[in-house]
């Protein structure tokens, strides 16, 4: 049986992948870590919780060690906007939690998934249809923290035979948790706005375009891709996946199809306008199709059918 640690387990990627885990392999053989985060009362009474600092190795390891663990999902991760603003406190994070990781992965024989983002490119990469290997020179420090997390993953591959694997998520959509300071926020805030005022300020300008996925589809190439035969495996830190490319006129106009007096204006936030302008428009997903059967199930009209129905069931509102 699978003994899994989970790094940043109250966040937005975190809190649902570890109960999906604790569904899929026992909530006792899942055991979730946090470093300030609470949280919620589902995740912290159903397996076991701990709260660490992932750039302490000596924690780390006394986690590993007492739970006999053979795989980490190394989520503790500080996002897009929130680096930018705390470019120290993001490399620390960011690059000394995942070398601590990788180190004691290679100590006790681990498997590592550790994602990287969409905001691994730059403004020289390929807007459209960005090849899974392309040029990487992003201007911001989460995205040089992620291309050099990327490498770092490679490198323990090669060098150590640590079994390491990401994909390069882009913008997440969730009803359940509150995005944590990503660019690509407005996508999580505008279903929320609509349901509760039906009226949104968008941070992006129009025509901004950007890869989303909703969070179930996330959840599904994190695990897929830890259960791919490793013989298949071309590429492995990291792949491109994706499932839809959308600006914020588009999510409007889906979410107009349930809620027709639902309005948008824009009030742009020169920081994360800038860092989207920075990111691809549309990542070509093929590699990970081919090597490991990547396909996602939710596509926009699906996605914001299921978003509007939780949203307005959380929040108790009627949208007759």
């Amino acid at each position: 049986m699978k003994k899994i640690l989970v790094t940043g387990a109250a966040g937005q990627i975190g809190s649902e992948l570890t109960m999906t885990l604790r569904k899929k392999y026992g909530n006792e053989n899942i055991i979730a870590t946090g470093h300030k985060t609470k949280p919620d009362e589902t995740l912290l009474e159903s397996g076991p919780f701990h709260f660490i600092d992932c750039t302490e190795i000596h924690t780390v390891a006394e986690i590993i060690k007492r739970y006999k663990v053979d795989t980490i999902y190394h989520l503790a991760s500080v996002l897009s906007a929130v680096a930018e603003e705390k470019p120290q406190l993001a490399w620390n994070v960011n690059m000394t939690g995942l070398y601590t990781v990788l180190e004691v992965a290679r100590e006790y024989e681990c498997h590592v998934f550790a994602p990287s983002s969409i905001g691994a490119f730059g403004p020289t990469t390929p807007l459209n249809n960005t090849p899974q290997d392309t040029t990487q020179r992003p201007n911001t420090m989460y995205g040089i923290t992620k291309v050099a997390g990327e490498l770092l993953c490679d490198y323990y591959f090669k060098r150590f035979g640590v079994d390491t694997r990401g994909v390069r998520y882009p913008g997440l959509i969730s009803y359940k948790t509150p995005p944590g300071g990503g660019t690509t926020d407005y996508a999580v805030e505008i279903y929320y706005a609509a349901v509760g005022q039906r009226k949104y300020t968008c941070y992006l300008k129009e025509g901004t375009y950007l890869d989303m996925m909703y969070m179930p589809d996330a959840l599904k190439a994190a695990i897929e891709l830890m259960e791919a035969n490793p013989a298949r495996l071309k590429h492995r830190n990291a792949f491109n996946v994706t499932a839809m490319s959308v600006a914020p006129e588009d999510i409007t106009a889906e979410i107009r199809k349930t809620l027709p007096e639902f309005t948008i204006d824009y009030e742009i936030d020169p920081l994360r306008q800038a860092i989207a302008d920075s990111w691809p428009n549309k990542m070509d997903d093929t590699a990970a199709r081919e090597e490991w059967g990547w396909k996602p199930e939710y596509e926009l009209d699906s996605m914001t059918k299921d978003m509007m129905e939780k949203i307005s069931q959380r929040l108790k509102i009627n949208m007759d």
